[in-house]
């Protein structure tokens, strides 16, 4: 049998949604959705050097792991962390090939460093100051579930809290058009392996074949399937509903993932 882990917390940021309680009664259905651009908050925690040279992934990666830590109120230096995304920082990506389709091709240091797929850990490291272990994902549109399974298998074999950061920012043209997310979206899930006073649901993980499950809101159901990321929305919508219950979420393509949900309470009281 899965092994439960407990859903603490959650921080999320995304088009019409700037946090979890303030996007929880239209997850749940009981409010409408209204996209609106994300909101991407500065880099706290980061010296100004490092604010400087950050972009917009950075910005919602930290935005959406700061939310989730801030409400389990635990320490963000004690916490392993698992990052996962199916692509990183896009915009980073469009100006290093400008920089190599130029006569004479000079590549920034800054982009450099940022360019490589762990380069947002690492600017979590220094903003929470955190030495705990951190692994970095990345499975094109499985990139979400590949985290969910990671962090699970992760706090259920440490026994100890772990969380996880997902996000997807998109690229400028040309790259766009093969690779268009229209949206940046971003969710943190803080795991642990007993349930706290403050956890939302029990969470078991298992394989399935199953297809996925939609979101029943047209507008959602296209933000849903617009960045792997936002492939966790069913699984946030159950948790906002205070549902129990079994659900599907995209994996890769013959494979899904079975998210058995039990609500703690904790989602309806709030």
């Amino acid at each position: 049998m899965p092994q439960p882990v407990y859903i603490e917390s959650i921080g999320l940021l995304g088009p019409g949604m700037n946090g979890w309680d303030a996007a929880r009664e239209m997850l749940a259905g009981r409010a409408p959705y209204t996209h609106a651009p994300t909101e991407l908050p500065p880099p706290a925690g980061l010296p100004p050097a490092e604010r400087r040279r950050s972009g917009p992934t950075v910005r919602l990666a930290l935005g959406v792991g700061q939310q989730a830590v801030a409400a389990s109120r635990r320490d963000a230096a004690q916490l392993p962390t698992i990052f996962a995304s199916s692509s990183a920082d896009g915009q980073n990506f469009h100006a290093i090939c400008e920089a190599l389709a130029e006569p004479d091709p000079l590549m920034s240091p800054t982009r450099f460093h940022n360019s490589v797929h762990n380069a947002t850990a690492g600017y979590w490291a220094i903003a929470a100051g955190a030495m705990r272990t951190s692994n970095v994902l990345c499975a094109m549109d499985g990139s979400f579930g590949a985290g969910l399974l990671e962090c699970v298998l992760q706090v259920a074999g440490d026994a100890e809290p772990c969380l996880l950061i997902a996000y997807d920012t998109g690229y400028p043209e040309p790259l766009h058009s093969h690779r268009p997310i229209p949206d940046p979206f971003g969710v943190a899930l803080l795991m642990t392996p007993q349930p706290t006073p403050q956890a939302l649901a029990q969470l078991e993980v298992s394989p399935t074949q199953a297809g996925a499950d939609t979101m029943p809101d047209a507008a959602l159901e296209a933000l849903r399937k617009s960045a792997p990321a936002a492939r966790a929305l069913p699984l946030l919508a159950a948790i906002a509903r205070g549902d129990t219950g079994a659900v599907v979420l995209d994996y890769l393509d013959r494979l899904r993932i079975r998210a058995d949900v039990a609500s703690l309470g904790t989602a309806a009281r709030a």
